[in-house]
């Protein structure tokens, strides 16, 4: 009997050693969701503070993996536009130039991979449409998660794949406006849309439809 326990317990520690291994020699794939912390200050800080990312990270910021002409990109809503860039540009932002240490990187589960190439296809053809300044769905522009929550959408027969919620743009711990907000919506001349419908990268990284990835190499 004692010959056995050691046999299953060294069968047992050789098993997870391969899963280690699995693991980290993973590398990036078409439909890989990307999620970083921009730091970009007050409005990043606020989009962070209400909505806490999987693991307890702070995210302000996603992107999907797609692939054109057999060479993995990125594409993200992010500036002025719906746009396509390399890999190493989106992560630099975090400071990951070699290893991924501060971007955090989800996939579908495994029964939901089909949806992947009716997603990317969908994203990679909002490229060059206006960025959503106004943060409000169905407007004929794009913020970064509302790109991906669409993406997956319309790949999912018209069903919500990943949830909505209501936006709050106060700070829970006062229960007031962020100041960031309402400097940022003045500008814009409109209304702050508290309550409407919304997701951020926050939301979507604790999706119960995908798993979070442990990558180390960037290519």
């Amino acid at each position: 009997m004692k010959n056995t326990s050691k046999c299953v317990f060294a069968l047992v520690i050789i098993g997870c050693l391969f899963l280690s291994c699995n693991q980290k020699n993973q590398t990036l794939q078409e439909g890989d969701l990307l999620f970083q912390d921009l730091d970009c200050g007050d409005l990043c800080d606020a989009i962070e503070t209400v909505t806490i990312g999987v693991n307890g990270k702070d995210f302000s910021h996603c992107g999907m993996v797609i692939k054109i002409n057999d060479t993995l990109k990125v594409i993200e809503a992010i500036g002025e536009q719906v746009q396509v860039n390399t890999i190493t540009t989106f992560l630099a932002r975090s400071g990951d130039t070699e290893v991924l240490k501060n971007t955090t990187v989800a996939r579908v589960k495994p029964k939901y991979k089909g949806l992947i190439p009716k997603a990317t296809s969908y994203a990679i053809k909002q490229t060059g449409q206006p960025y959503d300044h106004e943060f409000i769905l169905d407007n004929g522009s794009w913020y970064c998660s509302e790109l991906l929550y669409e993406a997956f959408k319309q790949a999912n027969n018209q069903e919500d794949f990943f949830e909505l919620a209501p936006m709050t743009y106060k700070d829970p711990r006062t229960k007031s406006f962020f100041p960031a907000w309402v400097s940022y919506y003045n500008n814009l001349n409109k209304d702050i849309p508290e309550g409407k419908l919304g997701l951020n990268p926050g939301s979507i990284s604790r999706s119960n439809n995908i798993d979070i990835l442990h990558i180390e190499n960037i290519q």
